[in-house]
């Protein structure tokens, strides 16, 4: 009992920067941490079983009931993940600028919510529905038709956009980073966050996969609807224990504001010493807020942006601003040429599966394997690949390279690359012998597909963690918030590659009466020949990343030559 009297008595430690749901500081001991994290985990799991549970099997479905040919179905399905992924740059902004995380997250779960019901009454209402084919005679899908499914498809990205521009954000927000326990429980945080996105993915391609062709896709997508429902409230619940932080400006705010402030004094000359530009010292003197703010090295790119910072007739942005958007535009050449793997990525869930559909899936005497399934491959391989690197080759790469991290992110990200063409080089062998297994009367085993599955979970398991190691290390300080979005937006180009590349082979090989290569019924086109394209493309794209790779000099090795030069 006096111990209980004494705790009550002592003093509640409060953070310097943190709030809680009503705006006054949050309380350490009883706001944040493990508690309200797990309340937000649940957000994430049911968005990757929503949008990857569309994504798996929704080319069968505008296949086989929408009558809508392949190649238009893959580029729905692209189109949607492409949508998905480069709306988490919209969300972001509006997240870092007008609404913050948390109303983020709960608007727009409630806006994925809307867009999966939409579905949902989509494929069940039999007068959104074109009737079902005759004989040899289909009929597509009407405007009406497509208009209601794509509604409610895209209101789901929208909804899928706002998520992943947030969750892992809020997520993170939960623990204090200045706190040597609370440090380590965040990186525990994040292992959790991608076992929850792993969760979500083997149940969408098992579990929901499963629902949709047995029981039907209504069953399957109002499921959907009422997980994210209830994980809405779940995290509605924990409101009162979440931490809360204040926003900031926009990095794309920051850009945008140099790169104005630079056109408008493009007529003055630079000053020849790099010290007469204004920056954060210069500021943090006038008495503005510059908490935060780590100054960094001159570098001579880009010199034209410079102009943001001089002082006459009136400083507009530090010189450190420009720096950091210098950065920016160092990283890009590596954003671009990660690009083609989400392209190869995409096929997984359009093509693979139109493969995987024409070929034997019986898995014993009764049991069929749903197309969409063959996916949970590529789900456990990303989850075999992980622990083998961390066990296997992170100790081997030490004795090799010297670096205690293993391989370095941009190594990480090139031996993705590498797995991403060899999976398509597999891809185009096994399509020719299924194509023409088939043509001879045969009807190969699907688990013959089992190999582009697993080299590209593989490649995905390198590129990911590659990709978010390089912009997590190598975003300024002041924009950490992009490094999400400048991720995300390659998955999302990558589909948009993936369906300007399909329709320029579909038109090129349908000219001038020629048998295309993507057609409806794969024994009649050359499906393989498209994966050899595809194969051929990440073989150059691969020795361009290399190229940059090799020239690239990471953040830290500059800021460890500036200060040496300094103290010379």
């Amino acid at each position: 009992m006096q111990a209980a009297m004494a705790a009550q008595q002592q003093p509640k430690t409060t953070m310097v920067d943190a709030w809680d749901y009503k705006g006054r500081p949050a309380v350490r001991s009883s706001s944040g941490g493990w508690f309200s994290a797990a309340m937000i985990l649940g957000v994430e799991l049911n968005e990757r079983l929503t949008t990857l549970g569309i994504a798996v099997n929704l080319v069968t479905y505008l296949t086989a009931t929408m009558h809508l040919g392949s190649a238009a179905s893959a580029n729905a399905v692209t189109n949607f993940l492409g949508a998905s992924f480069m709306l988490c740059l919209v969300g972001g902004y509006v997240a870092d600028t007008y609404l913050g995380r948390y109303l983020t997250i709960a608007i727009s779960t409630a806006v994925q919510a809307t867009g999966m019901a939409i579905l949902t009454v989509s494929t069940a209402a039999p007068g959104l529905r074109p009737p079902a084919c005759a004989s040899s005679s289909c009929v597509p899908a009407n405007g009406k038709q497509l208009g209601v499914l794509y509604l409610g498809l895209y209101l789901t990205a929208l909804g899928t956009g706002g998520l992943k521009s947030s969750v892992s954000g809020f997520g993170s927000d939960q623990f204090d980073e200045t706190d040597p326990g609370e440090r380590g429980r965040m990186a525990r945080f994040f292992s959790w966050f991608f076992f929850f996105i792993s969760i979500g993915s083997l149940l969408a391609v098992t579990v929901l996969v499963y629902v949709q062709d047995h029981l039907g896709r209504r069953w399957g997508y109002g499921a959907c609807v009422a997980a994210i429902l209830l994980g809405l409230l779940v995290f509605l619940a924990g409101t009162t224990r979440y931490r809360f932080k204040k926003l900031v400006r926009s990095p794309l705010t920051q850009i945008a504001a140099v790169t104005a402030a630079a056109w408008r004094k493009r007529a003055l000359p630079l000053p020849p010493d790099p010290a007469q530009l204004y920056d954060v010292d210069d500021a943090a003197a006038a008495g503005e807020d510059v908490k935060g703010k780590q100054k960094m090295p001159h570098t001579k790119q880009c010199r034209f942006l410079e102009r943001a910072a001089i002082v006459e007739p009136s400083p507009a942005c530090t010189l450190t601003d420009v720096e950091e958007v210098k950065q920016v535009l160092r990283m890009l050449p590596v954003w671009a040429t990660t690009i083609p793997f989400w392209t190869v990525y995409a096929q997984m869930t359009t093509f693979s599966v139109a493969q995987a559909q024409a070929m034997d899936r019986r898995l014993g005497s009764s049991f069929q394997v749903p197309a969409g399934s063959l996916t949970v491959f590529l789900v456990a391989s990303i989850l075999l690949a992980v622990p083998v690197y961390d066990r296997l080759v992170v100790p081997l790469a030490r004795r090799l390279t010297a670096n205690p991290h293993g391989l370095s992110p941009l190594q990480r990200i090139s031996v993705g690359l590498l797995f991403s063409t060899l999976a398509m080089a597999a891809a185009a062998l096994t399509e020719r012998h299924r194509r023409d297994a088939s043509l001879a009367g045969a009807t190969p085993s699907v688990f013959l597909l089992v190999p582009q599955f697993f080299l590209v979970g593989a490649g995905e398991a390198f590129t990911y963690i590659g990709q978010l190691d390089f912009f997590l290390r190598e975003c300024p300080r002041g924009m950490k918030t992009m490094s999400t979005g400048l991720f995300l937006s390659t998955l999302s180009l990558g589909c948009f590659l993936s369906t300007a590349i399909v329709t320029a082979v579909h038109a090129v090989t349908t000219s001038a009466g020629r048998r295309p290569w993507l057609t409806d019924d794969l024994d009649q086109g050359s499906l393989h020949r498209f994966y050899w394209l595809l194969a051929a493309i990440g073989a150059a794209n691969l020795l361009a990343f290399v190229a940059v790779a090799r020239g690239y000099v990471y953040k830290q090795e500059k800021l460890a030559d500036d200060d040496v030069a300094v103290h010379a």
